[in-house]
């Protein structure tokens, strides 16, 4: 049985349900009235959560920071309410097929947000082992404009507003003490660590970078003289704001917090961790359902890793291959340097092959640089998006602080994943819809957009790639170390897994480092849900697939699934599913008009 069929049935069920039949005859201003909603919503949410705003694109806002107290919350809670109040009554049978695609979408997200106003607990839990309001000014910064005097006077004003955001957040931090929700130990002190690295002289720190690269139309002088407010702000006021963060999570919240972390340990904490699995996957699969998947998955892919091991030629075992995979210089570089060319010239070696696979490329460039030192050795390579407006390139974040852990044959898969055919390719592509509401384009459903990066790293080796054991490997350990996910993340959230139970099972079968897999387990208790969607989402797409390969025979086109998995932009994979079967209903009917 391969992978695809072994899940097929946990994922599509026994038959898919075809769209659902839009209106014999829209009426414009009931879709007019739909788009004017749309438009109100999207603006209101920039308005909101003015640090979103910043990484769509939108600079209007690049001087302030979300209103996080109590009363603000509960307006936005409101507006949440009204909105969906006012998405459900559109006459859904005046609408054409995309709007009523487009009306579904929004109005999962809405029901979402609400669904959640219920979990008060979960909602203070903002410190995470990667991200939280520790890493919020240094990661927001880097995405304002500051070509001009105007725009580097927001960037001012905004890190002049920090402190005040930061009193906000240990207030939500105090009231989710008081209900009983805390970060587990691990979790916290991976944060502090953070900290420490925001807190040392203000010319190095990692705040100050972005006014190091002013834009070249502002005088020298007048460049001089930013600079020097901004350290003069950094020392004054955000460092000492991030003094009282630490203090804080290093005291009272690090002593309120427990061992572990698992969620059904915390009031009402199954019911919030059911709820992020469905939201995170988009479908109905129980924790137990997607634990029983997660253990197949993994047995399959090490028979796999063991079948490559063999047709390398290497006579010992599988420790003693991990061992010499991971020891032996020859599979790592030298450098931060000569790491970061090297995933350079992968993507060169990419690049030219998508045509292939790819009926149509998005426009937007990338790039590939190193992260921020500040996020340490252990911080997983990701991918920032680019701007709506095209004139912010996407970047795959690579840590080249790793460089002695990271051996040459895991980079393919990873370039693949964070750059083309997989996250820039997909997110670039969704910005040019132009046809779609911006909301649609910008939009980022976990199982669709990492199990769309995942499912590209399974083209790798019609674009060239995994052409020796060891790369081939290295993508398999890279799909391993996806399906481990599955058994770890529900088995310590659902299953009464303990943390070094989840350690050494992930060590185990994914023949990695320790210290890696460390701060991965620690991601995923400050973080439940989100690693069951990459393997989730693959498998959807690689059985949608299959499927169309089946329905169409010599029909299919792999170019042409791409187009339709691509170019609806992000969505649950419901609705993904029911894009698919349409097109090949189409396809179909197209094919048996032209045999007439």
């Amino acid at each position: 049985m391969t992978l695809i069929r072994t899940t097929a049935a946990l994922l599509l069920g026994a038959a898919a349900l075809l769209p659902q039949p839009a209106s014999a005859q829209a009426d414009p201003a009931e879709a007019q009235r739909l788009h004017a909603l749309f438009e109100a919503q999207w603006e209101a949410l920039a308005r909101e959560h003015p640090e979103w705003a910043t990484f769509r694109g939108d600079h209007r806002f690049d001087d302030r920071w979300t209103d996080n107290r109590p009363a603000a919350r509960e307006q936005r809670d409101r507006a949440a309410r009204e909105r969906l109040q006012q998405l459900r009554a559109i006459d859904r049978t005046k609408l054409g097929a995309t709007d009523l695609v487009s009306l579904d979408m929004a109005l999962e997200r809405l029901q979402r947000e609400v669904r959640h106003q219920a979990f008060a607990g979960y909602r203070t839990m903002s410190v995470g082992s990667m991200r939280g309001p520790h890493t919020a000014l240094p990661e927001v910064l880097r995405f304002n404009a500051n070509s001009t005097r105007p725009q580097v006077e927001q960037m001012l004003a905004r890190v002049g507003a920090f402190p005040a955001f930061i009193d906000q957040e240990i207030n939500n931090l105090r009231e989710g003490m008081r209900l009983g929700w805390v970060p587990s130990k691990p979790v916290l002190q991976r944060a502090l660590i953070t900290l420490d690295g925001l807190l040392g002289a203000p010319e190095a720190s990692p705040i100050m970078e972005p006014f190091k690269t002013l834009g070249s139309a502002i005088p020298l002088d007048e460049q001089r003289q930013l600079r020097e407010r901004a350290l003069k702000l950094i020392g004054e006021q955000a460092q000492p704001a991030l003094r009282r963060l630490r203090d804080f999570l290093a005291g009272p919240y690090l002593a309120a917090a427990p061992a572990e972390g698992a969620y059904s340990g915390y009031p009402g904490g199954a019911e919030v961790y059911a709820a992020l699995v469905q939201e995170h996957t988009t479908t109905a699969l129980t924790p137990d359902q997607i634990h029983a998947m997660g253990l197949e998955l993994v047995g399959q892919l090490r028979r796999q890793m063991e079948e490559v091991m063999r047709s390398s030629g290497f006579t010992g075992g599988w420790d003693a291959f991990l061992s010499y995979l991971n020891s032996d210089p020859k599979f790592f570089h030298a450098s931060p340097e000569a790491m970061l060319a090297g995933y350079r010239e992968i993507a060169k070696r990419i690049d030219p092959e998508l045509p292939k696979l790819f009926a149509e490329l998005p426009r937007l460039p990338y790039g590939i640089r190193s992260m921020p030192a500040y996020l340490g050795p252990g911080a997983a390579a990701n991918y920032s998006r680019g701007s709506a407006d095209g004139t912010r390139a996407g970047w795959f974040n690579a840590n080249t602080q790793a460089y002695k852990a990271t051996p040459t044959w895991s980079m393919e898969t990873l370039v693949a994943h964070e750059a083309a055919p997989g996250h820039h390719l997909q997110t670039a592509r969704a910005l040019e819809l132009r046809d779609l509401p911006a909301f649609r384009r910008s939009a980022f459903y976990t199982a669709y957009g990492e199990g769309w990066a995942l499912y590209a790293e399974t083209l790798g080796s019609e674009l060239g790639l995994y052409t020796d054991p060891y790369s081939r490997f290295g993508h398999l350990q890279a799909q391993m170390f996806r399906a481990v996910r599955l058994v770890v993340d529900t088995g310590l959230h659902a299953k009464g897994w303990t943390r070094q139970q989840a350690l050494s099972y992930m060590i185990e079968q994914t023949g990695m480092d320790a210290g890696s897999m460390a701060a991965e387990v620690d991601r995923y208790l400050s973080n439940p849900g989100q690693a069951l969607a990459y393997m989730v989402g693959q498998q959807r797409i690689l059985a949608l697939r299959e499927r169309a390969k089946q329905a169409l025979k010599s029909r299919f086109d792999i170019r042409q699934f791409h187009h339709v998995i691509l170019d609806q932009g992000p969505m649950p994979l419901d609705v993904l599913e029911r894009q698919v079967d349409a097109w090949i209903q189409r396809s179909g009917a197209v094919v048996a008009e032209v045999a007439r």
